[in-house]
Order: structure tokens, then C-alpha cells, then sequence
């Protein structure tokens, strides 16, 4: 199985570890998925559990080769901790924030699936990060007026335009996702359920899973680790910091990613919100939302994994896309981590303590990891292992090739400097 070819993206739904196929189908927007390698999450009567990866064989049952692949998975993480259950829990009112920049088309596609959410109480608000078109406001304000507001941000940077979004949201709740997602519709719900039920959780972050992995690009970004950390809930509490984590809690890239984040505002604002100096759009290159985490953990706050929140990611697809991002991953983390210092200096002495085990863990992530099949990108190498899933959650043994894992670390160094040119930059423009 060459798993540099493109691979079909499936959605498999199971009544129990041993159960009936209840539903098949693609991934949202997909083409069905009848043969050859096949990516799919597997779902216990809707609830997310798993991923696995097969080849379908001409003619046979997608669905049944899969449900095989994914029983024994199944039974192996049967005593695994599972979300509670939070019967009757009502949902706060929540403002969902989208920041985009040019990408009509494709918010489109997110706003669709942001208005067929089950959430109760909530609002969708559009902030237009430095716009140099009128696309973005005429599509929201002709096909979803009524629906969705929309607000303007000249100030170019991720950061920038969450914080805009963060000031305009009348929710208790502000989530955040990014205008190439396709939202489960559950998603909204699983995702800030949590807050009734926890008045000192800051923070909840969900599963985020390929919508497409039809490049290798795509299926390298997605083995490399994607944007998923698995199907075990997690919360993270300061005062309980986690045993399994020496180095909590700078390991933000653990806790979730951006596309997929909510949080209470009054504990947003309390920590000032995100970096302004952080971000796409600036020249820290990313670590925005690593910063959010940080700092709402650092004010007391709990934060909280679960993969029952849903979103489906459209990766970029071409190579070029995947050495910016290479290169912006590594700027982002030393960014945010410098961003930390620079803003809450009493937390140096605990990163210093930190440090030599920190060291060992950006090398052992960001390393070249080689496999036996070296064709499958001209120049490159990168194919997983024989039962390899990309994106499964730690497990650091998929393919990184040399060239990107050069680029992630010299983003590394690159960071500290990026994120201090960031910084003058805001203080010009003010």
C-alpha cells in the first residue's frame, strides 16, 4: 500500500466495538470511497473513537473492510477514559469567530456548515483580516445577511483579528475556527457543553481530521502529525499538573490547535487576549493560539481535550504549502514561547527548569525520520509504515523528510526574531 498515492477520506459509523455498520459515507464534499487506500474515522453511534487506514478491494464492501480494520483498534482502547456524559447540560450562549483574508470560496463552504450546527444559543461573526477586495463583505452580507455579521480588521494578523472578533462577540463563549473547515454538526455543541458544567475551565479544544488527503503533501502534513491528539479526553489543570507531561505546560501543540478552540471570554479577557504580535499574517509566522493556551492556564484556568468536537480540515496541497508550514510551525513555537516570556516574565524560572528536557523533545519532533519506499515525492522521502495511520496521535514513527525538517528548525531559530520584528511593527502602526 503506497501511501503517497491519494487516499479516499471516510466518515464509518458503528453500533458497538463488535456492532453493525450504521452509516458510510465520505468525508463532507467528498467522492465516495469504493476502492483502493482508504483513510477513515471510525464512530461509535456518532461519537468519534478512531481512524484507520485500508485498501478496499475491487468489488468489495468499503464498509466491511473497514469496520474489520477497526474492531480489534476498538477493543484495545475499550478501557480507555471516554468523555461524560452530561445529560440536560445546556450549552451557553456562544459567539463563533471566523478571521479570513481572501478566501471567499472557501468560507462559503465553513459558514454552510457553521449555520447547520444543533448549539441552542449561538451567533456567527465574520472578522475580514486586511482586505484588498470586497469579496469576503458582499459574500456575507447578500448570501448569509441575517445570519452572520460582519467586521472589518485592517491590521493584518491571526491574532489581530481573533481579538476584533473577541470584542464584537456577545457570547459567554467565544469559539474560534478557520474558513477552510467543515464544522460535524455536533461540533458547536461538544464543544462548549463543557463550560456549564465547569466554572473554572477556561479553555476546550476539539479533534480536527483531513478532509482530503489527495497529495503528498497533504498525507505528509497529516503524518507528520497533523492537527489531531487523539480520541482520550484530557483536561489540564494547573494546580493537577499532568505526570505524563514534564514539561506542561509548554507544550501547547498538545492541548489542540486554533481551528478548533473555545473559550470563556471573561477568561480570554482576563489574560488580554491572543498576542497581537502572534499569528499568520505576521512575521512571528504562527504561536497564537499556543499562546492563548499558555496564558489561560498560567491565570488558573483548566483546559479541556475532547474529541467529540468535530471539525474536518481542507490541508493546502501543494509542496510549496507544505515547507511554509514546516517553517512557520517551528517560527510559531519559539515565537509563542518568547511572546510567553516577554508577557508573563514570572514564568521564566519554570521554563528554564524545563529547558533541557524541552531541547530533547523539538529535536525528537522536528527530525528526519527515513522510510524504505524513497519515490514517492520526486527528491524526498516519505511513506509510512505497512499499518501506519497518518495523523495518529503519539505515534512519532510516520515520515518527515530532511529538507522540511531543516526548515522546521531553522524556523525555530528564526522565532525570538520574528516575533520581535512583530512587535515594532504593531508599535509603528499604533
Amino acid at each position: 500500500m503506497n501511501r503517497m498515492q491519494a487516499l479516499s477520506v471516510a466518515d464509518l459509523d458503528l453500533g458497538s466495538p463488535d456492532g453493525p455498520v450504521l452509516s458510510f459515507r465520505p468525508a463532507p464534499g467528498g467522492p465516495p470511497a469504493v476502492a483502493g487506500d482508504v483513510y477513515a474515522l471510525v464512530r461509535l453511534r456518532g461519537r468519534p473513537a478512531a481512524t484507520v487506514l485500508g485498501h478496499v478491494p475491487e468489488g468489495a464492501d468499503a464498509a466491511e473492510v473497514l469496520a474489520a480494520l477497526a474492531r480489534p483498534r476498538l477493543a484495545r482502547h475499550e478501557d480507555e477514559p471516554r468523555e461524560p456524559e452530561a445529560p440536560g447540560a445546556v450549552p451557553p450562549r456562544t459567539t463563533v469567530v471566523v478571521a479570513t483574508r481572501e478566501r471567499a470560496d472557501r468560507l462559503a463552504r465553513a459558514l454552510d456548515s457553521l449555520l447547520d450546527q444543533d448549539h441552542p444559543d449561538h451567533e456567527l461573526l465574520v472578522v475580514d483580516n486586511a482586505p484588498t477586495t470586497r469579496e469576503t463583505e458582499e459574500l456575507v452580507t447578500r448570501k448569509y445577511a441575517d445570519r452572520v455579521r460582519y467586521v472589518r480588521e485592517d491590521t493584518p494578523g491571526l491574532a489581530v483579528a481573533h481579538n476584533t472578533g473577541l470584542a464584537h462577540a456577545r457570547g459567554e463563549i467565544v469559539a474560534f475556527t478557520d474558513d477552510d473547515v467543515v464544522a460535524d454538526p455536533h461540533w458547536l455543541t461538544a464543544l462548549t457543553a463543557p463550560f456549564a458544567a465547569d466554572p473554572r475551565l477556561g479553555c476546550v479544544t476539539g479533534l480536527i481530521l483531513p478532509a482530503r488527503l489527495r497529495t503528498p503533501a497533504q498525507i505528509l502534513l497529516e503524518s507528520h502529525g497533523g492537527f489531531a491528539k487523539g480520541f482520550a479526553p484530557r483536561l489540564y489543570d494547573p494546580l493537577r499538573p499532568p505526570a505524563d507531561e514534564p514539561l506542561f505546560p509548554f507544550t501547547a501543540g498538545s492541548f489542540g490547535s486554533g481551528a478548533n478552540m473555545a473559550f470563556r471570554a471573561r477568561a480570554l479577557e482576563a489574560v488580554g487576549g491572543f498576542d497581537p504580535a502572534t499569528g499568520t499574517g505576521t512575521a512571528a509566522r504562527g504561536g497564537d493560539d499556543l499562546y492563548a493556551f499558555v496564558a489561560v492556564l498560567a491565570a488558573g484556568f483548566r483546559l479541556r481535550y475532547t474529541a467529540e468536537a468535530l471539525v474536518w480540515h481542507h490541508h493546502r496541497e501543494t509542496w510549496q504549502d507544505l515547507r511554509n508550514q514546516a517553517y512557520g510551525y517551528g517560527a510559531g513555537l519559539t515565537a509563542y514561547l518568547t511572546a510567553t516570556l516577554v508577557r508573563r516574565p514570572s514564568l521564566l524560572p519554570a521554563l528554564l527548569a524545563r529547558l533541557p528536557r524541552g531541547l530533547v523533545y523539538a529535536k525528537n519532533m522536528t527530525a528526519h525520520r527515513e522510510v524504505a519506499d524513497a519515490h514517492a515525492v520526486p527528491g524526498e522521502h516519505g511513506v509510512p509504515g505497512e499499518h501506519a495511520v497518518p495523523g495518529e496521535h503519539g505515534v512519532p514513527t510516520h515520515p518527515w523528510p530532511r529538507s522540511l525538517s531543516r526548515l522546521e528548525r531553522r524556523g525555530m531559530i528564526y522565532g525570538p526574531i520574528g516575533y520581535a520584528k512583530a512587535r515594532l511593527r504593531m508599535r509603528g502602526a499604533r
